[in-house]
């Protein structure tokens, strides 16, 4: 497995808008149905990502955790289904069930919003403030498949205690670290 880092970007920009399908509800949804009255996550994911696979429990819990305090949530999945078919609609709509996700599930066919969003890898989290603005691009925490290290999501939670608060998000950010997307051939990002 390909160990592939967030993007690194200046903070600041706006969250771009989608309109991508929900595979449980089979609804459109748009960045402005996911937000949240403090902040948004914006998470890209995937089914089969053993990076994701170790941390999706926890997933569920911070999305369970912090809905209710006013942080808006939406995964999304961006893979080729072509050459990653346990990444396909039917697949994750059954994973999110199976995980009771706490948040929308959505299927960028075309690849189009992970290139928006900067999206390098899974899982990689940017996250936006009341106004919209991204505040956060890094790593739930320090777990990774393989190492010891507690699968709490300290960092997220951080972060998304402060915006909840309304105090400034941490300034250190560690970059996630995942599997790559998996780009569909002649779709590469030059990011």
């Amino acid at each position: 497995m390909a160990r592939t880092p967030t993007v690194q970007l200046e903070l600041g920009y706006t969250a771009p808008n989608f309109q991508l399908l929900d595979v449980v509800s089979n609804e459109l949804l748009s960045y402005s149905d996911v937000k949240g009255k403090h902040g948004t996550v914006v998470m890209f994911i995937c089914n089969h990502c053993p990076f994701v696979v170790h941390v999706m429990d926890e997933l569920v819990r911070i999305g369970d955790d912090y809905k209710s305090q006013g942080i808006g949530f939406v995964a999304i999945s961006s893979n080729d289904v072509a050459n990653y078919p346990d990444d396909s609609p039917e697949k994750m709509k059954a994973l999110a069930m199976s995980k009771e996700f706490p948040f929308p599930y959505l299927y960028d066919e075309i690849q189009n919003m992970a290139k928006a969003y900067f999206a390098a890898c899974t899982p990689d989290f940017s996250v936006f403030d009341y106004e919209d603005k991204c505040v956060y691009r890094g790593q739930l925490d320090d777990s990774r498949p393989g190492n010891s290290e507690p699968n709490n999501g300290k960092n997220l939670r951080e972060v998304l205690k402060a915006l909840v608060n309304g105090n400034d998000v941490p300034a250190n950010q560690k970059p996630s670290i995942g599997c790559n997307i998996k780009w569909k051939v002649g779709n590469e990002p030059n990011y």
